[in-house]
Formats: structure tokens, C-alpha cells, sequence
């Protein structure tokens, strides 16, 4: 039997399982993985690991906009593509404000960076990278990413 969980391996046992680790015969996971950004020398930014809860969440947010991306691209008027470009944009910012934990290392005009931050006024290179590992950690294909 295959487990959905990605704390349990297939043959039941825990230890050494994604994010977790046996601390005084404990199973202690952590909620959020670092990062080194490979677009940005110097920065390190944490996004949150997905859980049931957090999946949950996240699939309401983005449940209504992905439906309506997916009927306007669907569609042939050059207004529909451009909306659907819009809303696709969108529900990767409402990822990255989701899914991202922390940033290290960055200053944006003189504050540290946060996802609003990085969303107004950040470099794209960055921002596309974070929001592909949000996605990685969700567990979302390729094919599912550029929906």
C-alpha cells in the first residue's frame, strides 16, 4: 500500500523521512525548507512545506481563478487570452504570497523584502523562482504549473 503522507515510506517507517528528523526518539518536522536562490547570488529564502491543512487552504484561494484562467484560454478572442494571462499571473502571485516563508539577504529601497515587497517591486527572475519551488513543494507537474 502506497502512503499519501510523505512523512511515512512505504514500509512504514518514519526515520529519515522528507523534513523530519529523530530528535531524543522523537520525530521532529520542519514546517519550512530553505532555500538558495540560484537566480540571486547571496539570498536565501524559505517557503512553507505543504501539509494538509496548508493544501487545503491553498486550493480554495486559487480554486475560482484557476476555473475562470482555464475558460478564458480555452477561448479564441485575443481579450480572453490576455485575461487569462492575467489571472494566471495572479494565482502565482497569491502562490508566492502563500508560500513564502521568509527572504535573506535582499533589500528592496531600503526595507527587507516580503512577498508584497517582491511582487511590487522585486526582479521577476526572483520572484519566478520562488514561486516554482512553492510549486515543487506542492507537489504540482509542469503541466500543472502553467495552469
Amino acid at each position: 500500500m502506497k502512503f499519501m503522507s510523505r512523512l511515512r515510506r512505504e514500509d512504514g517507517d518514519v526515520r529519515g523521512a522528507a523534513g523530519a528528523v529523530a530528535k531524543g526518539g522523537a520525530l521532529q518536522y520542519e514546517s519550512v525548507v530553505s532555500i538558495d536562490s540560484k537566480s540571486t547570488m547571496g539570498v536565501r529564502f524559505a517557503i512553507h512545506r505543504i501539509s494538509f491543512g496548508r493544501r487545503l487552504d491553498l486550493s480554495r484561494r486559487v480554486r475560482e481563478l484557476s476555473r475562470r484562467a482555464e475558460f478564458l484560454a480555452a477561448g479564441t478572442e485575443l481579450n480572453e487570452k490576455i485575461e487569462a494571462g492575467i489571472l494566471a499571473q495572479e494565482i502565482d502571485a497569491m502562490y508566492l504570497q502563500w508560500g513564502l516563508a521568509s527572504i535573506e539577504g535582499f533589500i528592496i529601497d531600503d526595507e527587507p523584502a516580503t512577498a508584497v515587497r517582491l511582487l511590487e517591486k522585486g526582479p521577476e527572475d526572483l520572484v519566478r523562482e520562488i514561486v516554482s519551488a512553492i510549486k515543487e513543494q506542492c507537489g504540482l507537474s509542469e503541466a500543472e504549473t502553467k495552469n
